[in-house]
């Protein structure tokens, strides 16, 4: 159990904006470039330190790379208005035949063009599916594929761009790559774990409980990098997971691309929410530029706006 202080230890808040999200059941999710911006900075006035989104172009299927000019577009437009704006996109799932390069090509070109402060690492592969009716995982050959030499890639990309990492954790296995790197001294500058739950209708992640927040924790050991949760297909809030980790010191993903309850909120609302946990342990709201303290971003403010 947790007897540590976290009274006045800022708390950071990233909005995952859609990633997925059906539109057509919740009409909150914005995909427009006009919807990113205002979702953003709304985002941010009610308290998110990070932005993470997707485009509309999926990342499943199609040519296995995606649009840098579709991200960068209005990501521009936000910096213009919010310039200490820390954004992350994502990446295709990974396709056989498709190189690494080409899958990251979105995320070095805007990095060289000096739009981001952190990239992606995310180690590991995994199923993709989801229940049906009967409880059971309906069969696909779907995979979220990185193997070993495209987790290499990732971390020693952002070592070059001179960019943080952004790792995603979707299961405990993966968490020892990033650890690894860590203890050998060799992990670049500004990393932030990010801890992936799952709900009990998909096949990844650990179910968003204190025990398996704790399980991680245990593997962190004495890992001192900042740390956050995320539940997909779950209510992140209401499932608990989050005040777990405000209560233990660390951070909150939340948004309508993990979103999986049965509400159709708003992104500003589920930021709004964490706002009002945070209160209750004394923690005050990071802003963008208290997080990228935190973090350590090497390159924040992004040259963009500098």
């Amino acid at each position: 159990m947790n007897t540590k202080s976290v009274t006045g230890i800022p708390l950071i808040i990233e909005a995952s904006l859609n990633g997925s999200a059906n539109k057509d059941l919740n009409p909150n999710v914005p995909y427009s470039d006009d919807e990113i911006v205002n979702d953003a900075m709304a985002c941010m006035d009610a308290g998110a330190a990070l932005i993470h989104n997707h485009t509309s172009e999926s990342i499943f299927g199609g040519t296995g790379k995606l649009n840098a000019e579709a991200y960068a577009k209005p990501w521009r437009t936000l910096l213009s208005k919010r310039p200490d704006a820390i954004l992350t996109p994502t990446m295709p799932v990974g396709q056989e035949g498709v190189p690494v390069e080409a899958r990251y090509s979105h995320i070095t070109t805007m990095a060289e063009e000096g739009l981001l402060a952190q990239g992606l690492c995310d180690p590991g592969t995994f199923n993709l599916s989801i229940a049906g009716e009967d409880g059971l995982f309906i069969g696909t050959d779907s995979l979220y594929r990185n193997d070993m030499n495209d987790s290499i890639y990732y971390v020693e990309t952002c070592r070059e761009l001179g960019i943080g990492i952004s790792a995603s954790i979707f299961e405990p296995s993966v968490l020892k790559f990033i650890l690894a790197y860590y203890r050998a001294g060799k992990l670049p500058t500004g990393t932030m774990v990010k801890f992936y739950f799952g709900a009990d209708n998909l096949p990844f992640g650990m179910p968003p409980t204190p025990a398996s927040l704790n399980a991680y924790l245990g593997m962190m050991g004495d890992c001192d990098l900042p740390w956050l949760v995320s539940s997909f297909g779950d209510d992140c809030v209401r499932c608990g997971i989050a005040e777990e980790a405000i209560r233990l010191g660390g951070h909150v993903q939340v948004g309508l691309e993990p979103y999986g309850g049965n509400r159709t909120p708003s992104n500003v609302e589920l930021v709004t929410e964490v706002v009002a946990l945070a209160k209750k342990y004394d923690r005050p709201i990071a802003t963008p530029a208290m997080a990228a303290e935190i973090l350590a971003l090497p390159s924040y403010p992004v040259s963009y706006v500098s």
